[in-house]
């Protein structure tokens, strides 16, 4: 990060040669001719946290500075100033021009960082669309691949985790919404598809989240070893011990992976009423 800190001093001496504070001087800047003065005006704007301002500014240059000197700056300066006037889409949307339009740039590191930053912050509630928690894990991953030496490289990884766990909620909510709602529809009492499909989301989030929180998985867990269960004690009769035998190997499963679980003391009476259902079949078909 030796060019932030050269960025850091080139501002510092911007807000050393510029006194900005009314609101005619301001509006003074937005007309003038001097485009120098006018760009050093938005740096230190930038600098003292005027993000709104120093955002203004650089808009109006943004086409007068292009091909020069400051053009790959004042972009890069555009977009720090919408972050921290957390304006998150713009600011995705104005580091996202910079790096494709200077993919070697001085800043291009730090960019494509905010870029995925910007999109963290606008990750919606687990109950609604997950398109910009998808698409910021991939601009974080993508940042990784580039930059595998980043200074970095720690806070984004635990930024792609966050992520990942917060998808995983959504998995949980879905899972438990099918098993609460169990038999409801008509043909769940004899195909059990509301449990089917509670078993097959927590195993699939299971799956493909496998470094989810551990209370997340262990949530998916138990989802999965109730409606194993529910599921055989609904089955027809040709299927029930098969499944009630699932339910026992589901069991194990979970005891072994949460041996401190919360919930093992369920799980167990699970497995016994399982279990006893089983034997019950074995000594009748003996006799």
């Amino acid at each position: 990060m030796k060019r932030m800190k050269k960025l850091i001093l080139t501002l510092t001496v911007a807000i050393g040669s510029l006194v900005l504070t009314s609101c005619g001087e301001y509006a003074a800047l937005q007309k003038t001719p001097d485009y120098e003065y006018k760009y050093e005006a938005a740096k230190a704007y930038y600098f003292e946290g005027k993000y709104n301002r120093a955002a203004t500014l650089f808009y109006d240059l943004l086409a007068i500075m292009k091909g020069t000197a400051n053009g790959e700056e004042s972009l890069y300066l555009t977009a720090m100033s919408e972050f921290g006037n957390k304006n998150y889409d713009m600011a995705h949307q104005n580091f996202k021009k910079y790096f494709q339009t200077y993919p070697k740039g001085v800043y291009a590191e730090p960019a494509r960082f905010y870029s995925a930053l910007s999109l963290y912050n606008q990750a919606p509630d687990p109950r609604l669309d997950q398109t910009n928690t998808i698409d910021a894990m991939g601009e974080f991953q993508n940042f990784l691949d580039l930059y595998p030496y980043t200074p970095l490289k720690a806070q984004s990884q635990q930024m792609i985790f966050d992520l990942q766990d917060r998808l995983v909620e959504k998995e949980c909510m879905a899972a438990k919404l099918y098993y609460d709602l169990g038999s409801y529809m008509i043909n769940s009492l004899y195909g059990g598809n509301n449990y089917d499909a509670c078993i097959v989301t927590a195993q699939n989030a299971l799956r493909e989240y496998p470094y989810a929180a551990p209370e997340k998985r262990e949530m998916l867990s138990i989802l999965t070893l109730r409606a194993k269960y529910q599921l055989a004690l609904r089955s027809v009769e040709e299927k029930r011990i098969e499944r009630f035998r699932d339910t026992i190997d589901e069991y194990y499963a979970f005891a072994n992976d949460f041996p401190e679980s919360k919930y093992l003391k369920e799980a167990k009476d699970i497995f016994n009423q399982a279990e006893k259902i089983v034997k019950r079949k074995h000594i009748n078909m003996e006799d």
